[in-house]
């Protein structure tokens, strides 16, 4: 699938690299879609040095790039700010000159990324598919993207879990009007977008898009959150 061209309007803050930092997956494929957003965001600004480490499952950890870099921001990849967000990266990042920079989602800039592969005239309505989490907030957050993307593809929503509480694909799929759509609220591929697309293409859906990968408004968003806190992070150095 052809990506429109990134912009955005942050540069390179000088002498603070960027840190990608994924949850990390037992999945191969998920480490080489991390990989390829980090060199994307790096092609979008020459002269940032981004690097990428793992909380588990993948190599490096925080603390072997952090170690390396000295002063650095981190750009959680993390979709809802649910444990993971909350208590994990914190507890990596401790002992480490790092600014830690709010996670990825939600946010409206990835809904056009997760409408790119749905159009109107080959689906009645539209299911967000995502790994799940047993944080209520989380979950409702997703279900509030799930309306977004809804809304601005003009059709019926709603959203589906692979794992923890909450539909599951197939039940939404068989619950939604007509063809049925399905855009896929994961990072990188895995076991649990597997299973979810799996299980909702069985149910009768008549697509699924791909995970955001390095779509460009991912890219665009990772300079965003590089930039609001990068700019605080030298002043209180």
């Amino acid at each position: 699938m052809r990506h429109p061209p990134v912009t955005s309007p942050f540069s390179p803050v000088p002498g603070l690299p960027l840190v990608l930092l994924a949850h990390g997956s037992r999945d191969p494929r998920a480490a080489m879609s991390t990989e390829d957003l980090a060199l994307a965001v790096a092609a979008a600004r020459p002269g940032l040095d981004v690097r990428v480490a793992y909380l588990d499952h993948s190599w490096p950890s925080p603390a072997e790039v952090l170690t390396a870099t000295g002063p650095a921001v981190v750009v959680p990849l993390l979709l809802t700010s649910a444990y993971h967000g909350r208590v994990d990266v914190p507890a990596a990042l401790a002992g480490h000159p790092a600014t830690q920079a709010p996670v990825i989602g939600p946010d409206p800039a990835l809904i056009q990324a997760l409408a790119r592969g749905l159009r109107r005239d080959t689906c009645d309505s539209v299911l967000l598919i995502a790994a799940g989490t047993s944080d209520r907030a989380s979950r409702a957050a997703i279900t509030g993207v799930a309306t977004a993307l809804g809304r601005r593809l003009a059709v019926p929503a709603a959203a589906a879990f692979a794992s923890g509480p909450g539909p599951r694909p197939e039940e939404a799929v068989a619950a939604l009007p007509g063809r049925v759509g399905v855009a896929s609220y994961f990072l990188a591929p895995g076991l649990l977008h597997d299973r979810a697309s799996q299980a909702a293409r069985a149910a009768g859906a008549v697509c699924v898009t791909p995970p955001l990968g390095a779509a460009p408004e991912l890219v665009s968003l990772v300079l965003t959150r590089y930039a609001a806190a990068a700019v605080p992070a030298l002043v209180a150095a």
